[in-house]
Parts: structure tokens; C-alpha cells; sequence
């Protein structure tokens, strides 16, 4: 028996047919685990479904997962190929199981559609995608907590507007960056949870005629619970794709402020940091020259996730409702936003792992202006009042030549402040967001190896 897909599209215009499968053979291959874990808890579901005679026995199930299995192996040895004539990686492997198994390889396609299969492998493949970068955001974030507490009180003239404000310190910048990227994995969270949620068994978005139990693969694959609404679960492609890279846009432009501080710290004019050579390129005709490459790309990187999270919203906006052709291409983009913002994390934690400071170039920042607020309000403690405590200051900043920047940074004990800042509450904030991570990752794991050894 043919499926219907394929009768269909054996009539189509060659030019035609490789339009509208586009880069779904390439891209796909990311897909097969997740389209064999997909297969493997819809075909033990078939097998449990009270019907007669059974559309699968559970022997039968057991040696569909069998070959699942197999298929998963061939894909992670480079020997499962997705042919442009299979269109996508869901008719690869139900060709490689009609191969192998015969008949009951044609079964494997009972009560499902392409629409809620693909669904299915993008919301497995994000979760864990989502899972790895979460770990490598921590890491990343843990490394500049640890480049702000082993330089904790070190002077670091803060600025507004680029211009010398008021005294800071190493520690506070580092962490304060830590704690911008650590408040993204609310957006994250949002878009984890988002996605863990199963559309299996809606099929083209209107259900089918037969007794699937839609809880028992969403529980076998590990979501918090299916999609209720068929038409709704077909619909929520491309939705959970946009925010899964709103999510990743926000977080990158946390990422690209970080590099250029990096970047403007490191200027000779500042020398506030060094980057490590190794991470740094040089020029063909300027001997003296170690480039920030890296770290301007990051801002390049960061436009471009802007860019994918803009297009999947466009792609979407005018879409109706039910399943259209053009949410094909939401796959390219949220794999592409994913790819970037993992990398972009691994390599700024290397590079914050291997800066330096200089400290002299650090104290010499600290101009007399640069005390002004703070000598403004040991006035006002004293009892006069602030505006003209504001004045005085601002008439007289010459005045201000003898203050010294590490008693101005000791000076600030208030939570989050130069000298009040909180080693524990990064610590436990890291720790907690390890603990979640291994969990999810534990028990995702375990339904894998249930569905497919």
C-alpha cells in the first residue's frame, strides 16, 4: 500500500517537487532520533488500542522499536540517508521500515499525518536543544561570576553614556552580566514549557476515527501533557518555532552588550581587560595587530537571531488557520537561531574564562568627577541638604583630586553594591538551575531509552 503522500506527489512537477521539499532532506537529519522516539511511542500506543483485530500486535510493536533502534544507530554512524525522492526524514523511515520489515512497516503511518509527525520531532528535538543550551548559558555564567569574584574589589569607574559616572568595581560589571544572562532562562523557561507539549495524535489538525490514546504518547515521550484542541495543536507549528527564537533573540542581545563592553574594555585607549591571544586574530599588514573578530561577530550573530526570530513572526502573521506549506520553512529558521546562540555561548565562556585585568589601567580611569556623587552624599549624611550639597560638588571637583577609588568602593554595603554583593545568591541560583537541567535531561533520557534501548 502506498500512502497517500506519495501517490500524490509521484504526479508532481520535478522543478515543482524540489521547491517544496526544499532543504528538509539536509535539515531532517537532525530529525531522525527524535522522528524514531516519535514512531516508537506511537506504535506502542497502536498496539495497546482496544480495537479488533489490533492494528499492531505488541510483538509487533516491539519489533517496530527494534528497528527504530537500528535506524537511530545508522543515523549517529552517517549511514541513514534521507534520498530527495523521500522528501523528508518521516517517509525515510517508514521506507527503511517497509524494507525491513515489510507489511508492517506500512502500518507504522496508522492514525498520523506528516503535520503532527513533524510537530512531534521539532518539539522533541527543541527540548533538547533547549536542555544543552541552558547548561552551556550556566557555564558561561558561572565563568563570569568567577571572573567577578576572584577580582571582587577591584575599582572599575562605571559609566552612563559612555562617559566616567561613578565608582564601581570588577565584580559588580562581571556579575551583573551574570545575572542579566541568568533572568533570560525566564524567557527560555517560557518557551521549554511552550514546547512541552504533545500534538501527537491530532494528525492533519482534525483528529481521526479511531480510539488513540493521545495521553499514553505524550507520557511515552515525556510532555508535561498533549495539546487538547486538534485543530489548536496543529496550528501551534510555527508559534512554538517563533518563540522558542524570541526567547533566543532576547537572550543574544544580553550576549552582544557583554561583547561589546568586552570589546571597548580592551581598547588600548582603556585597558581595562585583556582578551586572551588565543581567541584574538591578527591582520595581514599590521604586525602589532590582536582583533576582537570573535567578539564583533557576536553582535553579528545577534542580528541575525533578530533577523530569524523576525521572519518566523512574518512568516506567521497572515497565515490562516490549519496546517499551510509555508511553516515548512519555520524549521530552518529556529535551527539556525539554536545553532548560533549555543555556539555564541561556548565561546564567549571561553574567552571570559581566559580574560585578565590590568589594575593600574583600571585605577587610572578614576578622574575626580567620578567621586562627585558619592562625596555629594557623605554631604547630605552630614546634614546638608541634596541640591545643595549637589552644587557645592559640581563648583569644586578639583576638590575631589585626594578621594580614593577603594574606599569609595568599600564605601557601598547595600545588597548588589560594590561591597555588598551576594557570592551565595549566584551560587545557589547556579546550583538551582544545574539541578533542573539534570532532571529534565535524566528523566527525557529515560523515555528515550524506553522507546528505543
Amino acid at each position: 500500500m502506498k500512502t497517500e503522500e506519495t501517490i500524490t506527489d509521484r504526479a508532481v512537477d520535478p522543478d515543482i517537487l524540489a521547491y517544496t521539499v526544499g532543504d528538509d532532506p539536509v535539515l531532517d537529519r537532525e530529525l531522525t532520533t527524535w522522528d524514531c522516539m516519535g514512531t516508537a511511542a506511537h506504535v506502542t500506543m497502536l498496539s495497546e488500542m482496544p480495537v479488533e483485530p489490533p492494528v499492531v500486535t505488541k510483538d509487533e510493536a516491539a519489533r517496530v522499536r527494534e528497528e527504530l533502534a537500528k535506524v537511530v544507530a545508522a543515523a549517529k554512524a552517517g549511514e541513514f540517508t534521507i534520498e530527495e525522492s523521500d522528501q523528508d526524514v518521516h517517509m525515510a523511515v517508514e521506507r527503511r521500515l517497509t524494507e525491513t520489515l515489510g507489511d508492517l512497516g506500512k502500518k507504522i503511518h496508522t492514525g498520523r499525518s506528516r503535520n503532527d509527525q513533524v510537530a512531534v520531532d521539532v518539539r522533541l528535538h527543541v527540548k533538547d536543544q533547549l536542555l544543552g543550551l541552558e547548561d552551556e548559558l550556566a557555564a558561561l555564567a558561572r565563568a563570569l561570576v568567577d571572573f567577578g569574584k576572584a577580582h571582587d574589589r577591584v575599582p572599575l569607574v562605571g559609566r552612563t553614556h559612555l562617559q566616567p559616572a561613578m565608582p564601581s568595581s570588577v565584580g559588580v560589571w562581571a556579575t551583573g552580566h551574570a545575572e542579566m544572562l541568568l533572568d533570560q532562562t525566564e524567557n527560555l523557561e517560557a518557551a521549554y514549557r511552550l514546547n512541552d507539549l504533545c500534538p501527537l495524535g491530532s494528525a492533519a489538525g482534525y483528529g481521526v476515527p479511531l480510539p488513540l490514546d493521545r495521553k499514553r504518547t505524550s507520557d511515552l515521550l515525556g510532555f508535561a501533557r498533549p495539546l487538547h484542541n486538534v485543530f489548536g495543536a496543529s496550528m501551534a507549528r510555527g508559534e512554538d518555532e517563533a518563540a522558542l527564537l524570541c526567547a533566543l533573540a532576547q537572550m543574544m542581545s544580553v550576549l552582544s552588550r557583554l561583547a561589546e563592553d568586552m570589546i571597548l574594555f580592551s581598547m588600548p585607549e582603556f585597558g581595562y581587560f585583556r582578551l586572551p591571544r588565543a581567541y584574538c586574530t591578527g591582520s595581514s599588514i599590521m604586525p602589532q595587530k590582536y582583533n576582537p573578530d570573535v567578539l564583533e561577530l557576536v553582535r553579528s550573530k545577534t542580528a541575525q537571531v533578530l533577523g530569524l526570530a523576525t521572519a518566523s513572526l512574518s512568516l506567521l502573521h497572515a497565515m490562516p488557520g490549519g496546517y499551510n506549506r509555508d511553516l515548512q520553512d519555520c524549521k530552518g529558521l529556529y535551527m539556525k537561531g539554536l545553532s548560533i546562540a549555543r555556539t555564541t555561548l561556548r565561546i564567549l565562556a571561553k574567552v571570559v574564562a581566559g580574560m585578565s585585568i590590568d589594575e593600574d589601567a583600571l585605577r587610572r580611569g578614576f578622574i575626580p568627577g567620578v567621586f562627585a556623587t558619592d562625596v555629594a552624599l557623605r554631604k547630605v549624611a552630614a546634614g546638608t541638604p541634596w541640591r545643595e550639597a549637589y552644587h557645592q560638588v559640581r563648583d569644586n571637583l578639583e576638590a575631589l583630586s585626594s578621594e580614593d577609588p577603594d574606599a569609595a568602593v568599600a564605601a557601598k554595603t547595600h545588597a548588589g553594591a560594590t561591597a555588598g554583593l551576594d557570592w551565595s545568591f549566584y551560587a545557589s541560583r547556579l546550583d538551582a538551575l544545574a539541578r533542573s537541567v539534570a532532571e529534565r535531561r535524566a528523566a527525557f533520557d529515560g523515555c528515550r531509552r524506553a522507546l528505543l534501548g
